[in-house]
């Protein structure tokens, strides 16, 4: 008997290519996304879930308001862990980690500054699960100048050697580094990633005492299933108690003080599984991503899946009415009831798993794509197999059912006469249901495309904003401090080339990361006031490369000996303070370190405000002072020929020093980059919402082939009685343009509602107008008249003769 029903199912399949081809092409489709999603999504929640003790970890992270300015910092100062370890008992360990970023290697005669570098505390791998190959993770990192590496530091600086003894010479990092363990890849699933860890206890600043620097990222373990709000809701005693001292000695105002002028400062907890998905903290080990993405595609993978189950179960039972004589027939010729419905169900099933298939090849043929898009390195091989192949095949076999259900119960329930007599009128029956499931699939295609829209507008918009300064023809050559006693040689090279138009030199580039944060205070109308900023050293062609514009006051000048003590302030830095542009010119501000040794600076002038930080955030406080250093080549370059210029550089680079590659990178490249994570998402929706438009299309062509069937005698009439072509398409698409322009109606108040909510976490942002949402409609209804237009126009242009003999 099932032998008989698949050999019926499959000339069923045959008879009605067309139809058949969408509905299965579009199932697949719809599940293929759904995967696709799917492993992403996997992939960004599983990030630090691997250590054995994930759900017990927490990090301390910094926050407050100071001046108005909200503060949200991932790292701390360097006695945190072992005050919170000592004053809380529910603390089981508490570990410390500092970046030490690329320390250059020198091994044998080559140089080498290409893997990241981190120091931590003796226990670091007893809180964090890090396997070691070889070593002992207890005692690996306990004296100093002890050094654990990745597989691949190993092979590379040993080959097949046991690397355990050795040593590695660090420049600059005094007596060589003793390799005391060697340990597996750190997982791309991890906010950190470094490939060497160094003792942290030949560090001197990690015993400092010091409550008001911040440099440590540092993190505690908890006890099993130990609320860590009951320990979050302690830490401001702690804080009170170890900070509140050596601020009144630096700052010459207490906690109290602080607090009563409506600012604050304190330690917030935050689990180790949340760290990527719910961060905005400033100088966090990696870019993290974002739940609300995670949310975004996750709708959009359901939404998909919906619609081509939708379009799927659409045109399943629109197409079996056609089969409406079929039963008749076969009940007369003694078919009883359940042989029709298991009929129907296994050709619907049938239907589903080919999706099925389909969906999995195209799954693989897409992955390699999706993961450049991406960026990631997602495999079907990370889903667990033993939940998703049985849940594959039960989705089959539900959709399969629920599609079937229709034809199987519903036309098997009629007697034969009735059927045979014609007079069932089973296309109508449903019309409503259909045209609702319609509305619906297009609601939500409309809402994908407005949010598309919106993301690209946003994203034009950073990439078109005024930052401030000059991007165009700035070159950046990082580390001159490779140069050695060589870099003057480097500069005066640099000052005779006459493509370079000017020169700076510092550390400090916008759009980069700083690390360099201060407080300072002044008397502002009779008040102390006391502000946190980042400090950038500049010299003085700093602004002038940049094309920097100054509103109050002038630029330092290396003539004038006493600018030594000279500030320029931003105007974010300026308002905090209290002041208004020319009101900062001549002001004092002073700077206090934590032994309360204090610089006082005078303001020579302020700076018009510019983005050196991501769009994300609002422009803070900054300050610069006079002191250019080793950090970076700045240059504005004439571009006629670049090629040439880069190939001279390189060439004036390696003939003074061969310790470090050169490098070089033009400022604009630099910015583009800040944006990638954004752009990245702009792309996926863009696919995605054109998968859903294109599967939401499948579903309209095979309801608009099913509609026009049905009218095959009415339009061979209608052309008989002189209906011109342009009426007959008018008749058959106007009822689905209409249902177009409804879930067009439907879509845009949510559509603006997500796009708000979504445009709330970019501090400058576009203003919503009806620009995209008109775009949108106008796109939906031009798609939804070209889908139903063609087979509407091939339908009128029929052969009435045709037409009329179609039974």
């Amino acid at each position: 008997m099932i032998k008989n029903y698949l050999k019926i199912a499959l000339r069923n399949l045959r008879r009605s290519k067309v139809m058949s081809f969408i509905n299965i092409s579009g199932l697949a489709i719809g599940i293929a996304t759904c995967l696709l999603i799917l492993l992403f999504v996997q992939y960004e929640w599983s990030f630090d879930r691997y250590h054995e003790k994930a759900d017990r970890i927490v990090r301390v992270i910094f926050k407050g308001m100071v001046q108005g300015e909200k503060l949200n910092e991932a790292n701390v100062m360097p006695p945190v862990a072992e005050a919170l370890k000592d004053e809380f008992p529910e603390v089981e360990a508490a570990t410390r980690l500092r970046v030490a970023g690329r320390p250059t290697i020198i091994h044998g005669e080559e140089t080498y500054k290409t893997h990241e570098a981190a120091l931590v505390d003796a226990d670091f791998f007893s809180v964090f699960t890090l396997p070691l190959i070889s070593g002992d993770a207890a005692t690996a990192l306990v004296e100093p100048n002890s050094i654990v590496i990745s597989e691949a530091v190993a092979e590379k600086f040993f080959g097949g050697e046991n690397p355990l003894g050795k040593t590695l010479d660090f420049k600059n990092g005094g007596e060589p580094h003793k390799v005391t363990g060697v340990m597996k890849e750190i997982p791309e699933n991890s906010h950190f990633q470094f490939d060497i860890f160094i003792a942290m206890s030949g560090l001197e600043e990690a015993r400092k005492p010091s409550w008001m620097t911040s440099e440590f990222y540092t993190y505690l373990v908890l006890p099993e299933g130990y609320d860590y709000k009951e320990l979050e809701a302690k830490l401001p005693t702690v804080f009170d108690k170890y900070a509140g001292p050596q601020m009144k000695q630096a700052m010459g105002m207490g906690i109290e003080e602080f607090r009563a002028a409506g600012n604050d400062l304190g330690l917030f907890l935050q689990p180790l599984t949340d760290i990527h998905l719910y961060s905005d903290f400033a100088f966090d080990l990696s870019p993290h991503g974002d739940i609300r993405y995670l949310y975004i595609f996750g709708a959009i993978a359901l939404f998909m899946l919906f619609i081509a189950c939708i379009n799927f179960m659409n045109i399943s039972t629109a197409g079996a009415s056609k089969r409406a004589k079929e039963v008749g027939v076969r009940k007369v010729m003694g078919s009883r009831k359940r042989d029709l419905i298991w009929q129907f169900l296994l050709e619907s099933i049938l239907l589903a798993m080919l999706s099925l298939a389909m969906a999995i090849v195209l799954v693989s043929l897409a992955l390699p794509l999706f993961n450049e898009v991406a960026d990631k390195h997602l495999s079907l091989n990370s889903l667990p197999i033993q939940w998703l192949v049985p849940g594959l095949l039960l989705f089959g076999l539900l959709v399969g059912t629920l599609a079937g259900s229709y034809p199987a119960f519903f036309l098997s329930s009629f007697r034969p006469s009735v059927i045979l007599k014609g007079s069932l009128g089973i296309g109508n029956k449903s019309v409503s249901l259909r045209q609702g499931l319609v509305v619906f699939q297009f609601f939500l295609t409309i809402a994908l495309m407005i949010c598309t829209g919106v993301v690209f507008r946003q994203l034009q918009f950073i990439q078109d904003a005024k930052l401030g300064y000059d991007t165009s023809a700035v070159l950046v050559v990082p580390e001159l401090w490779a140069l050695g006693d060589s870099e003057e040689v480097f500069r005066q090279q640099l000052a005779q080339d006459p493509r370079v138009v000017s020169a700076s030199y510092s550390g400090y580039l916008p759009a980069g990361p700083s690390y360099n944060n201060n407080f300072f205070l002044t008397q502002a109308h009779d008040n102390t006031q006391m502000v946190k900023t980042l400090r950038y050293d500049v010299d003085e062609h700093y602004l002038p490369t940049l094309n920097m514009k100054l509103v109050a006051g002038r630029n330092f000048s290396a003539e004038m000996a006493t600018d030594a003590s000279g500030i320029i302030l931003n105007e974010a830095s300026a308002l905090a303070f209290g002041w208004k542009d020319e009101e900062a010119l001549g002001q004092q501000v002073v700077y206090a370190n934590n032994q309360g040794e204090k610089t006082s600076y005078q303001v020579l002038g302020v700076v018009e405000d510019f983005h050196f930080k991501s769009l994300h955030e609002q422009i803070s406080p900054l300050v610069m002072v006079l002191g250019g250093n080793s950090g970076s080549a700045i240059l504005k370059v004439q571009t006629d020929d670049v090629a040439t210029l880069l190939a001279d550089l390189k060439k004036n680079w390696t003939a003074l020093t061969t310790e470090l590659p050169f490098d070089a990178l033009f400022l604009d490249e630099r910015i583009y980059e800040t944006y990638k994570a954004e752009r990245r998402v702009g792309v996926l929706l863009a696919v995605f919402a054109g998968l859903t438009i294109f599967v939401a299309c499948l579903g309209l062509f095979g309801l608009t082939v099913f509609a026009t069937e049905q009218r095959t005698k009415e339009i061979g009439v209608r052309k008989v009685l002189g209906a011109s072509v342009a009426s007959l398409v008018q008749l058959l698409s106007k009822d689905f343009i209409k249902l177009v322009a409804v879930a067009y109606v439907l879509a845009c108040p949510l559509a603006w509602w997500i796009m708000n909510q979504w445009l709330e976490d970019f501090a400058y942002r576009i203003t919503l107008n009806g620009g995209v949402f008109a775009l949108a409609g106008i796109l939906a209804l031009a798609i939804a008249f070209l889908t139903v237009g063609y087979q509407s126009i091939k339908a009128a242009l029929a052969h009435p003769l045709k037409s009329l003999r179609s039974e």
